[in-house]
């Protein structure tokens, strides 16, 4: 985020509202794949408009595992993204010392 800091004002407010667009489309896809996902594995037959016991309990335990999964590749993700920015500085400092 240090080169976030180095630009104009105006190029930070840009900046900062194309991220806010990207976590929204993101958002809206991890939505979307987990009603895709769900309503495709756990609701098999249209015979009512509400749903029976055994698809709300589907659902509701599908829900629950798509979004365990997410937050823990999220997790995963972010511990690698930490080892390779140490891994970066760490021969950046080799390469700097004569």
């Amino acid at each position: 985020m240090e080169s976030v800091q180095n630009m104009q004002p105006h190029q930070q407010q840009l900046f900062m509202k194309e991220m806010e667009n990207l976590q929204l489309k993101d958002s809206l896809t991890m939505y979307n794949t987990l009603v895709a996902r769900c309503f495709d594995g756990c609701i098999s037959s249209f015979r009512s408009k509400a749903l029976d016991k055994s698809e709300i309990t589907c659902v509701e335990h599908c829900g629950a595992r798509y979004i365990k999964m997410t937050q823990r590749v999220g997790l995963r993700f972010a511990e690698h993204q930490a080892v390779q920015q140490g891994l970066a500085a760490q021969q950046q400092e080799q390469q700097q010392k004569p």
